[in-house]
């Protein structure tokens, strides 16, 4: 099951007390105190890991804790410390306090580990407080507790670009043919319930990750269909890429409209964002149709305030102007893009 979002109560470990102990020794009737100090609590340690695809670990768990730190022991010796958890997370997790929807940490690359909440420091044990007026100290400290964070963990899936368009346009299908993705293709809307990343191979040493979410539908904004639910999982993508299908009832103006006036009600920065369209499914239409619709799209296209990088007509199915559309993706990738 895919999980992009859960809610956590976090808890660092607690320092162990530390003791009062004397030093006991046949032939040493004045050993003094030996009492040792108590171990450090364990941290709480977020760590990427690359492997990791969803947020599907924490569905069942409700709180996490590190160990505790044990308490001192006797000739001076430390009090074990207490194991660090470590919290294994996918790249592109944000971690929010769940009261104020803050941003604490925004965690992208893999591999990366960040002490996220600190364990408490070990009590002192009664040696530390031997002096020269006081050789037989009864005292000894507590541990520190630890700390406590209730977060909320939020998936945004990293990619290059990230289709946007109605159900059944054709995104799944020109996922499934350009990239390593494997999503379910079929003849109705809302195949797509969770999002796909895929990677796309320009050659051995060239690619760029592509991700596809649910259709988008008039209304989402207002909760309508899925797609709206998931545009967090496109807020990271360079590029936006609009695709328009020629078989829909709906005329291209109207599809581009619609869903521009979705993502504007989402968000500002996203409606903003650089983007391509793919004018799909050419293989339907006749070819007299074809330079009709496209044409009289161009003529509509002169007067958008935001103009696109380009507008390229497309068949998954039959593979036309596929190589020129990864081409074209990956070169605009590699501009100087707006993506704040």
């Amino acid at each position: 099951m895919f999980i992009d979002k859960v809610k956590l109560k976090l808890s660092s470990g607690k320092g162990g007390d530390g003791i009062v102990s004397w030093r006991r020794e046949k032939f040493v009737p004045l050993g003094g105190p030996d009492g040792g100090h108590g171990g450090k609590g364990g941290n709480i340690i977020f760590r990427v890991d690359k492997n990791s695809h969803t947020l599907g670990a924490f569905r069942s768990i409700k709180q996490l804790k590190a160990e505790d730190g044990q308490k001192g022991k006797i000739q001076k010796a430390y009090g074990k410390y207490g194991e660090d958890l470590f919290v294994i997370v996918p790249p592109g997790t944000v971690i929010k306090d769940f009261e104020t929807d803050e941003i604490l940490l925004d965690l992208i690359n893999d591999g990366d580990e960040v002490v996220f909440l600190k364990g408490g420091r070990g009590g002192l044990g009664n040696s530390a407080f031997k002096s020269s007026w006081n050789q037989q100290p009864t005292k000894a400290l507590p541990g520190q507790p630890g700390q406590e964070k209730t977060v909320t963990l939020e998936l945004k899936l990293i990619s290059d670009i990230a289709l946007v368009g109605f159900p059944n346009v054709g995104k799944s299908t020109l996922i499934a043919t350009i990239s390593n993705a494997r999503p379910e293709i079929a003849n109705y809307e809302f195949t797509t319930l969770t999002p796909k990343l895929g990677t796309v191979n320009i050659d051995y040493r060239r690619s760029f990750v592509i991700a596809d979410i649910p259709g988008i539908i008039e209304g989402a904004s207002d909760g309508r269909g899925l797609g709206l639910e998931f545009l967090s999982h496109i807020e990271r993508s360079k590029i936006l890429l609009f695709m328009l299908d020629l078989s829909n009832y709906r005329d291209l103006e109207t599809q581009y409209n619609s869903l521009r006036v979705e993502l504007k009600l989402y968000s500002e920065k996203l409606y903003e964002r650089d983007f391509g369209i793919a004018i799909t499914k050419i293989d339907t239409v006749s070819a007299e149709e074809l330079q009709q619709k496209v044409s009289d799209f161009n003529l509509v296209v002169d007067n958008f305030d935001h103009k696109p990088l380009f507008i390229l007509p497309i068949s998954a199915v039959a593979h036309t102007n596929l190589e020129q559309l990864k081409f074209l993706l990956f070169e605009n990738i590699h501009k100087d893009l707006n993506i704040n």
